[in-house]
């Protein structure tokens, strides 16, 4: 078996069994599964003759080492903490993520000695804090609450909660400044937005260039939930690795090949940078980076590796995200989808070579791959997934790359100049008022599909395997 495949059934095993253990699967359940496997490998192997199973045989071990490296973690995590639940104490902590604004503020801090560990508070909108503000505060520590809610906080090492403290600031600026530098840049962009545009426009630029999403109406998030449009404004590798791609052959109509690759790799990192490099953004970033390998590359092959071992080195890093984190599940789905589904469908429709003008055909295709990708998981997870999705992002989507450049630009000029930022605005409308405008109307002609049950899925994912093989089983990896 040749290198490159041990390292995809390593990684790929390792990954099944921490969604195993993650699922609540017990130990010795995974461990006998895995045995069970073994003999079928062996047997198969036996009378067959086939080299590749036998090594299938050792390799598929990888499948407990998976399981074993989850609830090490798990309890490794829990062992290390220092945390007084359900009694009124005082306490100190950093802010270490940029918090969120809006009607009321969410602060996650990492508690300071004799106590250890994150928790989430919510707070009233005033006063306002940063990132790196250390507080004292005064108040009760609870458990996050049911289990869906507990995994979903423990998937960024969050154990606990406190709802309104007391609060007293103790010192600023007590995180890393390269950090506080970025999200100080990112207010100022966003505030740049904001004396430029009015307030609807402010805050969907803010969410298209920057993942912000705090100054939405609640009318406007129905909106956007409805026409299947959510991830427009979502930090997620569904959104990045489209929105890429988009760049890419928007660029590639004016310079070479190569060229383009390497300033759309740079435009990656950049907006890394921009949104403050949270973990999130990085994971999207690679998803990102990942399709845009596979459009540079075309080899299947290749592009597969690089999925598995990016999931790999994510779960490693975090095991605790494969099974509850929907933005990680959302982003790999896609990924898959437009890097397998993509091909299958343009042979399926005799579609030509040619991106189409502005790209529309390879919008077309991106898109729809990566609806289709990540179809069931909307549905299990947010209850919808509109049938009109398709046709309301492929029509957004053409627009969203000069979208994206005007919004950066103008807030870059909006530090020197108020008086070209509000004529760069005027343009900028321009193409929000078409956004929006869709948005609302496909929200209107909307055709959800809100139930799926597991057996749905399976047919679902089978059919899709199977429409990939019967369309691409001439391809050359």
């Amino acid at each position: 078996m040749r290198i490159y495949d041990i390292a995809f059934y390593v990684a790929g095993f390792f990954i099944l069994g921490v969604l195993a253990a993650s699922s609540g699967s017990n130990f010795a359940v995974i461990m006998t599964a895995t045995i069970l496997l073994v003999a079928i490998f062996l047997l198969i192997g036996y009378l067959r003759k086939i080299p590749k199973i036998f090594w299938l045989t050792s390799l598929s071990l990888f499948i407990i080492i998976g399981a074993f490296y989850y609830f090490w973690w798990s309890n490794y995590q829990i062992n290390n903490l220092k945390i007084v639940f359900n009694e009124k104490i005082n306490f100190q902590g950093m802010v270490v993520k940029n918090p969120e604004q809006g009607s009321q503020q969410k602060l996650v801090i990492e508690l300071q000695p004799p106590y250890a560990g994150k928790i989430l508070i919510k707070l009233q909108s005033y006063p306002s804090f940063d990132y790196g503000d250390l507080i004292n505060f005064e108040g009760v520590i609870k458990m996050p609450g049911p289990a869906d809610y507990t995994n979903y906080l423990a998937k960024d090492g969050v154990f606990g909660t406190a709802d309104y403290p007391k609060t007293q600031l103790i010192a600023k600026n007590q995180g890393s400044t390269v950090k506080s530098s970025l999200f100080k840049l990112k207010k100022g962009l966003i505030s740049n937005f904001q004396k430029t545009l009015s307030a609807e426009k402010s805050a969907f630029l803010s969410g298209i260039t920057l993942g912000e999403r705090t100054e939405f109406s609640q009318e406007f998030k129905d909106a956007m939930s409805k026409s299947g449009t959510t991830h427009l404004v979502a930090l997620s590798g569904y959104n990045i690795s489209v929105i890429v791609l988009a760049v890419f052959v928007f660029l590639n109509y004016f310079l070479p090949r190569r060229l383009t690759f390497i300033l759309t790799i740079l435009a990656i990192f950049g907006f890394v940078l921009m949104t403050g490099a949270e973990a999130s953004v990085v994971r999207a970033a690679i998803m990102g980076f990942i399709a845009l390998l596979a459009s540079q590359v075309g080899r299947l092959y290749s592009v597969r590796n690089a999925i598995v071992l990016a999931a790999f080195f994510m779960v490693l890093l975090n095991p605790r995200v494969l099974y509850f984190d929907i933005g990680f599940q959302l982003s790999f789905a896609a990924l898959l989808g437009i890097v397998y589904l993509s091909p299958a469908i343009q042979k399926f429709f005799k579609m030509k070579e040619e991106e189409g003008f502005l790209g529309w055909r390879k919008n077309f295709l991106t898109t729809t791959s990566a609806q289709l990708g990540v179809a069931p998981l909307l549905i299990i997870n947010f209850n919808q997934f509109s049938l009109t999705a398709l046709l309301a992002n492929v029509l957004i989507l053409e627009v969203i790359p000069p979208t994206m450049f005007l919004g950066f630009l103008l807030g870059t000029i909006g530090f020197f100049s108020t008086v070209l930022a509000v004529i760069l605005g005027w343009f900028t409308n321009l193409f929000l008022v078409y956004e929006s405008t869709l948005i609302n109307i496909f929200a209107k002609i909307s055709l959800p599909i809100t139930k799926i049950g597991i057996s749905g899925i399976i047919i679902y994912y089978l059919i899709m395997v199977g429409f990939i093989v019967y369309n691409c089983r001439d391809v050359k990896h």
